[in-house]
This record gives structure tokens, C-alpha cells and sequence, in this order.
């Protein structure tokens, strides 16, 4: 009998990346002699490995391969960077030549003795399910935004999308779904579902309507051939964090099998394979020695702000920001993109703070020194600092942020800053949120103790024996019965 082969397709973003790479180095793990191949676009595989003598060739790093597919734009895209019309562009060709150029993948893989047996699409990837249905590959859809994000959509589609368009101008409106409780406010939802004027945001949900729809097609034909099994949907999140939502998505067979950080994960899973250490990211990190700047600070001192790998952040937030560390007196680490540098900003002139260029998120967030995390709230982001027990100023943009400002405020491990219309936090907001968190007031301390013991159950979780490696193998164990 031949050897599964796990074929994970990913989006070409470093926020879709990271997770689609940590759970191919997981499968690599818990399946020993099984083949993983991890594929993202052409633009993403050559920064992933730029010193490629032939850059779109296939890449074998410990048990992991790489084998990229274009997406039409094989120097790259990005949402922000241009109008409606180019992101509508983009949408149409990342449709049309990502599901042939991954079909030809597919091919290329089974003319060189390796047939995929099972594609993981993670969300975005709908084509990648649509190619596989119609060659009778198994197939599971990889969630790596939080289960409530699931549970949201899932209704949103099913049901509940007239209700919601007809209140989007009113954000206090609440919306009871079949769902996470208690009801959530329009403000609290998708980007997506509110901001129905931006032509690029539109572009970009259409993709997430039709990863729903391959849900809805695969229901469909499961139910018409008789059979019993349920789309199998593998989640980013911990069992722990959103045990509610979970279980609020019917027809779904879903496993919880976060968070999806390699250097987190020590349960014991079976075999090795070495990728994070090989494999690039889509940014360069900087080499200003921030780790050993961290290491001259007292204990929960440093603010860190990142706002993450997609958005760029105005002038206007720059100065903000700049502005309210200063005014804070606190020593602080600020991840300045330098693809987001071209506005005339200047970084200088406080010699309490270091900014980069970009940084490893996990090892900063671990350290000791860092006392408070100034994020956009991406779920990346969000799982990560829970994990590391770093309490959040949570300033949402775009997309599931919104949600995710509302998960970290009902965990109670940080607070929402108030933003102007536009979306920018002012620096006295900041300033008064860093207070409160960093300060000796009570309910600063609170959430510190909020972070710490959900800093404790998710390490429990992905321990050996927890939640996180049992649902993987689950989820394994199923796909296994059904081949």
C-alpha cells in the first residue's frame, strides 16, 4: 500500500503561510513514513527560499517538501497596495490559474511515484477543494482563523446574511446566532460584512463565500451517495479557548488542533523534521539584536507593537503611536515593516525604544521583559500572545480582527483601545491602555492573572496527552479509517 501523502495548499500571505507551515511539520510528526507537501504561490515560494539556483523548483527540507503553484502574479500581490479594480483582477486570476496551475501540481506529483491522497486547503484555497473533488481526492479544509470565525461565517451563509446586511450601519445592532454566546454586536463581526463599499474587501470575500460553498458541495454529495461522513475541518485554535463555538457548527466534523506554532509544540509527537529552521519567512528579520536588548530590560517592562504582515499602517497611526510610547515613559520593541517605511516617518529620537523591520513574534513574546502586546489582533497574533501569557491592547483593522478584540476581551487578557473612525488610535488612548495594563492598578493586575492561567491551559493542551495532539490524531485516525 502506498503512503499517504498530505498535500497542504496554502494562500500566498505570511499569516496563511505560518499556520499551513506548522501544521505540515505536525503531520510530518505524527505520521511517520507518510509524505507532507506544503504548496504556496510561486511569489511566496521564492522568498521562502531565495537562494534558489532555480526558484520555482520543488524543495525537499528534512520530511516536508515544497512545491509551488502561481497564482498569476508570480512577483507578488498585495490587497492594500492598489485599487478595487486590480484586487478584482487579482480574485479572477487567482481563481483561474491557481486551480490550473495546482491541477498540474497534482499531476506532477503522481508522475513522480508520490499520488496525493489527501488535500488540506486551508481557507481562501477553494479551488485547491474544487481540483480535488473532481479527481476523488480526500480532502479537509484548514480553518486558521479562531472557531467563532467558523461559526460566524458558517451562519452568516446559512441563513442569517440578509439580517446582518440589513443592520450593517448600526455596530451596537446584536445578532443572535445559533453560535458563541452571548450575541454578538455588528461591530464585533467581519469587516467583511460592514464595510460594503471598499471594492478590494469585496474582492477578497468572495473568495471566503466560495470556501463555504466547497463545505456546502461537499455535504451534498456525502448526503446524496448515502454516505454518513461530514467535511472534516481542522481548526487553529485549542479545545479550551472556544469550546462553544465548536460545537455550534452543525454538519461540520471539526478538530481543534492549535495553536499552529512549531516552536510551541512539545508533545512528543513521533519523528523529525527540521523545516522551521530552514525554511524562510516572507520578511527578512532584522538583525539588530533585539533579543539581547530585551535581555538588558526588567521583568514585564517592554510594550511590543506589531500590527502584523498584510495592513500598512497610515503616517497618521505612526506618529500616534510614536507619540504615546513616549508619552507612556515605558521601553518598548515596535515592528516597523520596511515595505511600510515610504511615508516619510522617522523611527528616531527615543532612546527607550528599538524599532525593526520585522522579528520572530513567538521568542519576543516569550520573553520575561515583555510586559504588554499592542496588536492589530490578527489570529496569528491573538493565539500567540494567549500562548506566550503576554496581556493585549487590542486594536482591530480589518477582517476577523474584530472578533478576535472581542475573544481577547472575554478571556479578560487585555483591553479594546477606542480608535477614531478611521480606525487610528490616538496616542493619549494608548497611553491610558498601557497604564492599565502595565500599571498597579487592579484591574491591570487581573488581567495579568487572566494570562498567565490561560498561558497555563494552553500549554497543557498541547503537552503530551492534550487536547491539541489528540484531536490531530483523531482527525488522523478517521482519515485513515475512511481511505
Amino acid at each position: 500500500m502506498a503512503p499517504q501523502h498530505f498535500l497542504v495548499v496554502a494562500f500566498p500571505g505570511q499569516g496563511h503561510i505560518n499556520p499551513a507551515r506548522a501544521l505540515a511539520e505536525r503531520l510530518a510528526r505524527a505520521t511517520p513514513g507518510a509524505r507532507v507537501t506544503l504548496s504556496a504561490s510561486v511569489s511566496a515560494h521564492r522568498r521562502m527560499f531565495p537562494s534558489l539556483a532555480s526558484p520555482d523548483d520543488e524543495v525537499h527540507d528534512g520530511a516536508i517538501s515544497y512545491v509551488p503553484y502561481s497564482d498569476g502574479y508570480d512577483h507578488g500581490f498585495s490587497l492594500f497596495a492598489g485599487d478595487g479594480d486590480e484586487a478584482q483582477r487579482y480574485v479572477e486570476a487567482f481563481g483561474r490559474v491557481g486551480r490550473e496551475t495546482f491541477a498540474a501540481v497534482l499531476d506532477r506529483l503522481a508522475a513522480r511515484g508520490r499520488p496525493v491522497t489527501c488535500v488540506v486547503y486551508a481557507m481562501l484555497m477553494w479551488w485547491a477543494a474544487e481540483v480535488a473533488r473532481e479527481r476523488g481526492v480526500p480532502r479537509a479544509l484548514y480553518w486558521i482563523q479562531p472557531a467563532t470565525m467558523l461559526a460566524v461565517y458558517y451562519h452568516y451563509f446559512h441563513g442569517y446574511e440578509r439580517l446582518v446586511t440589513e443592520h450593517a450601519a448600526e455596530p451596537g445592532f446584536t445578532v443572535s446566532m445559533p453560535g458563541p454566546p452571548p450575541p454578538m454586536a455588528i461591530r464585533d463581526l467581519p469587516s467583511f460584512f460592514t464595510n460594503l463599499t471598499d471594492r478590494r474587501l469585496v474582492a477578497a470575500f468572495g473568495d471566503i463565500r466560495r470556501t463555504f460553498q466547497q463545505l456546502d458541495l461537499d455535504v451534498d454529495s456525502s448526503s446524496s451517495a448515502g454516505g454518513s461522513r461530514q467535511p472534516m475541518v481542522l481548526v487553529n485554535t485549542v479545545e479550551e479557548l472556544e469550546t462553544m463555538a465548536l460545537a455550534s457548527v452543525p454538519g461540520l466534523d471539526v478538530f481543534p488542533v492549535g495553536p499552529a506554532v512549531v516552536s510551541l509544540f512539545t508533545e512528543g509527537e513521533s519523528g523529525t523534521s527540521g523545516t522551521a529552521a530552514a525554511v524562510g519567512d516572507l520578511f527578512e528579520h532584522d538583525e539588530n539584536g533585539y533579543m539581547e536588548w530585551l535581555d538588558t530590560k526588567p521583568a514585564r517592562s517592554v510594550v511590543y507593537v506589531s500590527f502584523g504582515s498584510m495592513a500598512a499602517v497610515s503616517k497618521r497611526q505612526k506618529d500616534e503611536l510614536k507619540r504615546g510610547l513616549a508619552a507612556s515613559g515605558r521601553p518598548y520593541l515596535w515592528v516597523v515593516r520596511n515595505n511600510n517605511r515610504g511615508d516619510g516617518f522617522d523611527d528616531a529620537g527615543d532612546e527607550r525604544g528599538m524599532v525593526v523591520g520585522w522579528c520572530d513574534q513567538v521568542r519576543v513574546l516569550s520573553h520575561p521583559a515583555v510586559g504588554c502586546f499592542v496588536t492589530h489582533c490578527g489570529w496569528n497574533s491573538t493565539l500567540e500572545t494567549v500562548a506566550c501569557g503576554a496581556p493585549v491592547v487590542a486594536v482591530p483593522q480589518w477582517s476577523d480582527q474584530d472578533t478576535n478584540a472581542r475573544l481577547v476581551v472575554q478571556w479578560g487578557i487585555g483591553v479594546r483601545a477606542a480608535t477614531d473612525v478611521d480606525r487610528v488610535l490616538d496616542a493619549e488612548e494608548l497611553a491610558r491602555c498601557l497604564e492599565l495594563i502595565m500599571g498597579d492598578r487592579e484591574e491591570g493586575a487581573a488581567i495579568r492573572a487572566s494570562s498567565a492561567a490561560w498561558k497555563a491551559k494552553l500549554q497543557q493542551a498541547i503537552a503530551a496527552g492534550g487536547s491539541s495532539g489528540l484531536n490531530l490524531r483523531t482527525f488522523l485516525d478517521q482519515f485513515a479509517n475512511d481511505a
